[in-house]
């Protein structure tokens, strides 16, 4: 238990900036006192715009800097396994990015570290903590749809061109775990375990249809929840259009919502239908963050652990394995 946690960021990267870097100094019982970056000018920058009063290049340093009670791993994926088993060896707690990792054994590999160290393992998986799914839930636990039936996922974007000689990380799945499946339907398959419980049965196909790069760029998949609840999903990075939907459906009714929006719509057996807008905060992992700290001060509970997050791997391992068990992608 803390009376105060005391975080560093390894990787303060754009995602620092406004999602979550802010939220550290701005929760109670919050702050954060160093960051580090590779590049140590960037990290230096970094510290100077956002009133932090260390940096570092190193993050074998931060980590074993005695200011620092906590560690907050906002690398690409490819680092998280290596960074977390760190941060866990010297008995800190450890908040990682999403996904967790680039598979479902570095997942398991991280709980396990964690658990031997005695350390909680928290992961960003921060609509867990939006107003917006936690109205969801509360709906749904309600009754307001009845008994749920299934859950039928629609996430469609166009292909993005290249943009320099470089690949983006997130498409290139040595440093991701595949390609933009992992970085975004990861979001969606952890708001639906948050809402309907655990998958269990998975099957589906991943592909490459545009042949612009090396990793899949349509998935689909079918699936069983462990409650008994069914549900479908096709995402596709390769289409002439952006849609981002789903619906759970019930026996008196069904709740739509987009997963990167701000939409909630209800419609009941009787005809009603109620549609409404719920913003996220400024800082979106601030919800979630307040829920980690809570936790480390011994006074609340988070949504978002290592345990949770894992599983979300375990799907997507499900999916992807026999595109990328192949000889040549």
């Amino acid at each position: 238990m803390m009376d105060k946690v005391r975080w560093g960021i390894i990787g303060c990267g754009d995602v620092t900036e406004v999602k979550s870097g802010p939220a550290l100094q701005k929760v109670e019982g919050s702050e954060l006192v160093a960051v580090m970056r590779r590049n140590g000018e960037l990290a230096e920058d970094y510290a100077k715009r956002h009133g932090v009063a260390k940096w570092y290049a190193d993050a074998e340093a931060l980590i074993h800097d005695p200011d620092v009670n906590a560690i907050y791993v906002a690398t690409p994926p490819a680092f998280h396994h290596e960074y977390a088993l760190l941060a866990a060896k010297a008995g800190k707690p450890v908040y990682v990015e999403k996904p967790m990792a680039r598979n479902h054994q570095e997942c398991l590999e991280m709980i396990a570290a964690c658990e031997e160290a005695q350390v909680p393992l928290f992961v960003a998986y921060y609509r867990r903590g939006l107003p917006r799914f936690v109205e969801i839930k509360r709906l749904l636990d309600s009754g307001v749809i009845g008994d749920v039936r299934f859950v039928q996922t629609t996430y469609l974007q166009q292909l993005k061109d290249k943009q320099g000689e470089e690949l983006p990380w997130r498409i290139q799945s040595e440093l991701s775990g595949g390609g933009l499946f992992v970085d975004l339907a990861s979001h969606t398959l952890d708001i639906l375990d948050y809402l309907l419980g655990s998958i269990g049965d998975v099957k589906g196909f991943a592909r490459n249809q545009s042949k612009r790069y090396q990793v899949e760029d349509i998935v689909t998949t079918t699936y069983a929840f462990e409650s008994g609840v069914m549900g479908t999903g096709i995402w596709g990075f390769n289409t002439f259009t952006y849609k981002d939907s789903n619906e759970i459906v019930g026996s008196l009714g069904k709740i739509t919502f987009s997963t990167f929006g701000d939409d909630l719509r209800i419609e009941r057996i009787d005809g009603q239908i109620e549609e409404r807008k719920i913003p996220n905060p400024p800082h979106v992992q601030q919800p979630l963050i307040t829920k980690v700290v809570e936790e480390l001060r011994g006074i609340g509970q988070s949504p978002s652990t290592g345990v949770t997050a894992a599983r979300t791997n375990r799907v997507m391992d499900e999916l992807l394995k026999d595109y990328y068990a192949k000889p040549s992608l």
